[in-house]
């Protein structure tokens, strides 16, 4: 028996009626009575009681819906589970991303999307003062960070962009007007002191001390990206930030100074180790194979 004659079989046992039987599976009421006696054909018996005004199913046929109810379940739950698998992991992902750094992966997201159309994913800010605070809230399942990430709670992806690094300082620094510094420039100034972000991160932006062992300076505290965008515009303080910020805030007010001899700002997938789930697995493997420093 085909799996669409057993559905129509089990439905006209439920509904015991034609026209409605025929209503719910969306075929004609012809091809419900099709599939009903070339099965008490291929049988050799009725399996329906049928007249003017009632159908009933015929004790042959109580049995044969019991026979049938269970082993139609366990198919249809198979090919549902199969059909899942296929599409890949499903369900809500929240992707934490600092400022527009999103933007420059508007790519691999639809990729994404379009390999696992049962996932769907959410965006939310990450304050640089605070990179882990929205992903061990539990806010934001997936971060894109700069690195070093070295939490023992974090999980950590391979590299999967770079950018340089600059001095975002206001329009009449002193700085402001050459076409670059290099580290040992920083001496001479004052740079916004971050509220959480650990040392050790913060040292690839804006390093404690020159390469010749001067400190550099820091200045007022900040919480959040506006609050950096606010401070240096004004004058008050300079701030080492990745080159993408370079496109997005082309503001009047402020002026990016490359730093020829820092290190590249390396980017990297971070999330919390414990809640490691298929669907982050399948967005981290999505984005490394997709972006690396060698096909950014």
């Amino acid at each position: 028996m085909e799996l669409r004659d057993i559905e129509i079989f089990l439905t006209l046992a439920e509904e015991l009626h034609f026209g409605r039987t025929a209503d719910r599976l969306r075929v004609t009421t012809a091809r419900v009575s099709q599939a009903i006696r070339k099965q008490e054909r291929r049988i050799g018996a009725p399996l329906f009681d049928r007249t003017t005004r009632t159908v009933r199913l015929t004790p042959l046929g109580e049995r044969l819906r019991r026979d049938l109810e269970v082993g139609y379940r366990q198919i249809m739950a198979g090919i549902d589970a199969a059909t899942q698998v296929a599409r890949g992991p499903s369900g809500t992902l929240t992707l934490g991303t600092i400022g527009p750094i999103a933007m420059e992966f508007g790519d691999v997201i639809e990729l994404f999307e379009a390999r696992h159309p049962g996932a769907r994913l959410r965006h939310r800010e990450i304050q640089p003062p605070a990179p882990f605070d929205l992903l061990r809230s539990g806010e934001v399942d997936v971060a894109l960070l700069w690195l070093p990430v070295r939490e023992p709670d974090l999980a950590v992806s391979p590299v999967v962009h770079t950018s340089p690094v600059m001095l975002m300082v206001s329009a009449d620094h002193p700085y402001a007007r050459r076409g670059s510094i290099r580290l040992e420039d920083l001496g001479e100034c004052t740079v916004v002191s971050v509220r959480s972000t650990p040392a050790y991160m913060e040292e690839t932006l804006a390093p404690f001390h020159t390469p010749s062992g001067r400190p550099v300076n820091r200045g007022p505290l900040v919480s959040t990206w506006q609050e950096v965008l606010s401070v240096v515009s004004s004058g008050q303080a300079a701030a080492g930030v990745a080159g993408d910020a370079a496109r997005f805030y082309p503001w009047p007010s402020l002026a990016f100074v490359p730093i020829s001899d820092a290190p590249p700002c390396r980017w990297g997938l971070v999330w919390r180790g414990a809640k490691e789930s298929a669907l982050i697995r399948a967005f981290v493997q999505t984005v490394v194979a997709s972006r690396t420093p060698e096909n950014p």
